[in-house]
């Protein structure tokens, strides 16, 4: 199993969410922004948490447009696995590759705690090692997490079932408590808690691991 995690400038999770990819038995190859293409044999892009650009103009908008974020449109395009956190999610809504988008926090402050997820599907590659209503632990850090789509799409959302996870106690105002949600294919996720900051019992909680866990049970190759 071969995972790519993409760095940015402004990056501070893309080692954390290598690690977690590779205690679940991936083989990590970092890319760099200015890359035009992924490696070769990919199976799951990962787009980590950070400041990428410093969260100039927008957070997650430069990202968007850098030389690599084409790759992972044309990657995710054909079928291919994905994973954004923190700021990776608002990439991935910036990129158009999820829908929404992620507004500053309703309290307008940064926020920095482990908060309660609920597990709203375990149909998903990533959260079939949960089970649906399961309540884990997992940290936010973020200034901009508030989740925003319109009733239209969030209604599409509920009624295909591509609510990843809500949030038990909204802390940044996002509609229908929503922290993760699913592409239309299911194999791309983006949420704003960070799993790969809770996947070794030495973070305090390793809730999050069975995210990479169930991933390497998916891409194993047969």
């Amino acid at each position: 199993m071969r995972a790519a995690v993409v760095v940015f400038p402004g990056s501070n999770c893309d080692r954390d969410l290598a690690v977690a990819f590779e205690q679940a038995g991936f083989d990590v190859q970092m890319v760099w922004h200015k890359e035009t293409g992924l490696p070769e044999n990919i199976d799951i892009v990962g787009v980590p948490g950070g400041f990428s650009y410093g969260d100039y103009l927008r957070c997650g908008a430069i990202a968007a447009n850098s030389p690599i974020c084409q790759a992972v449109v044309e990657h995710t395009n054909r079928g291919g696995y994905a994973v954004g956190v923190c700021n990776g999610f608002q990439i991935l809504t910036e990129t158009g590759i999820l829908p929404g988008a992620l507004l500053r926090n309703a309290g307008l402050k940064y926020i920095c705690r482990t908060v309660g997820l609920k597990v709203e599907t375990s149909d998903s590659a990533f959260t079939q090692g949960y089970n649906a209503g399961d309540v884990v632990g997992v940290p936010i850090a973020h200034h901009d997490g508030n989740y925003y789509a319109d009733a239209d799409t969030v209604a599409r959302l509920k009624d295909q079932d591509r609510v990843a996870f809500t949030y038990t106690d909204n802390p940044n105002g996002s509609v229908a408590d929503i922290a993760g949600i699913l592409s239309e294919n299911r194999r791309v996720l983006g949420m704003m808690p960070h799993p790969e900051r809770a996947a070794d019992e030495g973070h305090g909680s390793a809730e999050g691991a069975a995210v990479f866990r169930a991933l390497a049970g998916v891409l194993t190759p047969a």
